[in-house]
């Protein structure tokens, strides 16, 4: 079975400022500097892959995917109902005890077994590893965006602005994006109307039609990780080449897990790392391709 066609947003050749000197960024991440990019033209999905894209997918294809072929993954532990956590899971992160080793978890099952996502098949297919997406991508005949091509497209044609849609993150008190509200980790108020991934397009879109590219879930990008960028301009920039790249992959966007206090990265400029096997309920991605 092909793939079906995705709603996709054709971006022209640009050039754009990419990274920040935004103050509240963490130093280790290495937004900055600013810097020019130029970009060839390309198509990027207007949302995240969903479950019900996901699905598609594995029943065409028969796929299997990392986490449940390791029988784990990770759940943020709010996720998880109190009467199971002793059931299910199998260990806690020591430096982010809020996350939690369960078994069981995989994408049709978000947070283990007797969970299912019969009701979110318009949410962000979650629990896929680097690996997971790029099998997806390759079948849909499709890659993952590069991190400049994933940031151009999320800031939605505005330069240097903290968010897809300005400075202010609840402009006049409207919630435009699906983050944490509350104390982190242990309430979530839900003031934007979800305390976990909400519908892919629960929220407007940016200017350049794209929705869920800040919050929601992290998406995955095709670079591998690096930090200290130069300065210099740079065109259709792929991540770091050569044997002294690491192993480590970009991801995008922030998720609905993201809080100024805990996890300041829910802009477009922000970016953090994972190893390309890793899986967790705030995950997910979406495709890119390029312009024939």
């Amino acid at each position: 079975m092909a793939a079906p066609r995705r709603a996709a947003v054709l971006l022209p050749a640009a050039t754009f400022l990419m990274g920040t000197d935004y103050a509240g960024a963490n130093p280790g991440d290495g937004e900055g500097p600013v810097r020019p990019v130029s970009l060839s033209p390309f198509w990027i999905d207007a949302h995240p892959v969903t479950n019900a894209d996901f699905a598609v997918f594995v029943n065409a294809t028969g796929y299997v995917t990392e986490a449940e072929r390791f029988g784990t993954s990770f759940v943020f532990q709010g996720q998880i109902p109190d009467e199971r956590y002793g059931e299910v899971v199998e260990d806690t992160l020591a430096a982010a005890p809020w996350w939690c080793l369960v078994r069981g978890a995989a994408w049709r099952t978000p947070e283990g077994p007797g969970s299912s996502i019969d009701t979110r098949m318009a949410h962000p297919v979650v629990h896929v590893s680097w690996n997971d997406a790029m099998a997806y991508a390759a079948w849909s005949g499709a890659t993952l965006p590069t991190e400049a091509q994933w940031e151009y497209a999320a800031r939605g044609g505005l330069e240097q602005k903290l968010y897809p849609w300005g400075d202010e993150l609840a402009p006049q008190g409207r919630h435009l994006c699906n983050v944490w509200q509350g104390e982190f980790p242990v309430l979530d108020t839900g003031d934007d109307g979800f305390t976990g991934t909400s519908p892919v397009d629960a929220f407007p879109p940016n200017g350049h039609g794209l929705y869920s590219v800040t919050g929601n879930t992290w998406e995955w990008c095709a670079d591998f990780w690096s930090t200290g960028f130069s300065a210099a301009p740079a065109r259709d920039p792929q991540g770091p080449e050569g044997l002294d790249r690491g192993t480590a992959r970009v991801m995008k966007g922030g998720s609905f897990l993201c809080h100024a206090s805990y996890c300041n990265r829910y802009r477009p400029a922000a970016r953090t790392m994972n190893t390309p096997d890793s899986a967790a309920s705030n995950i997910g991605f979406r495709c890119a391709r390029p312009v024939a």
